[in-house]
């Protein structure tokens, strides 16, 4: 196995920035500073950065955050916000995993982190329509004709949004809260869906990724997932593969 890619498979950063720990003489190989990017490594060669003997781990890891709000779906921010790395921080994790799928800096739930490409990869083609599921605090109240456009599918700038599941869970005059199921990935499409029919998003919180539910874990906590979530995420991969497999 290439060093880059030992290093990142450790969790210690990205393969192009572990190129540059490398480059800048901060990786040790059986204790010899190793320069060299072509450089491979096997089971039994020791490294090292920063001091401490580092290796992949042997399984996936699968981590349950409740985004909050006022947190960006990144690893590092140029601006200084807030991102996902901070929050998985302060809960003490600190093996390097990336988000499958992003939520906005202004809607908070359930975030999904991996260091499974293999899987995160199929969670989010959309080919294979992840379904996630919304609570959605609006201004007003729909209507009936409205709830039905959204579940036929509506047309939206950048073309027809495919059919929505709805359910209101409280209406008022003033404001509505609503549960919507879409199994689509465009930039901001529930918020987007809402103020085509003039009910602006006041508010939003995923509930549901998939098989992931976002239960009564607290904002800005993380869990890792379960052997049953883990085995229904898996479920979802081996169905795309035969899908693929049927297409080639």
């Amino acid at each position: 196995m290439r060093l880059q890619r030992y290093l990142a498979a450790s969790g210690v950063a990205s393969r192009r920035r572990s190129e540059e720990l490398i480059v800048a003489g901060l990786v040790r190989v059986n204790g010899r500073v190793v320069r060299e990017l072509g450089t491979s490594v096997e089971d039994k060669d020791v490294v090292e950065f920063g001091g401490r003997i580092v290796a992949p781990a042997l399984e996936p890891a699968y981590i349950i955050m409740n985004k909050p709000l006022g947190v960006v779906t990144t690893m590092r921010d140029p601006e200084g916000r807030r991102t996902i790395a901070d929050v998985l921080h302060r809960n003490g994790w600190e093996r390097r995993v990336v988000p499958v799928g992003r939520l906005d800096y202004d809607t908070a739930g359930v975030l999904l982190l991996t260091d499974d490409g293999a899987l995160a990869h199929v969670l989010t083609h959309p080919r294979f329509g992840v379904e996630k599921t919304y609570r959605a605090i609006l201004r007003g109240r729909l209507s009936t004709e409205q709830v039905a456009e959204m579940q036929r599918g509506m047309k939206l700038d950048d073309g027809r949004a495919q059919p929505a599941r709805l359910r209101v869970v409280a209406a008022r005059r003033d404001a509505s809260s609503v549960d919507v199921t879409i199994h689509e990935g465009r930039n901001r499409q529930v918020r987007r869906m809402f103020e085509e029919l003039g009910h602006p998003v006041i508010g939003l919180t995923r509930l549901h990724f998939g098989p992931i539910g976002l239960g009564t874990l607290a904002p800005g906590e993380i869990r890792e997932a379960t052997k049953r979530e883990v085995s229904a995420l898996r479920v979802i991969a081996d169905v795309a593969k035969a899908e693929e497999g049927e297409e080639s």
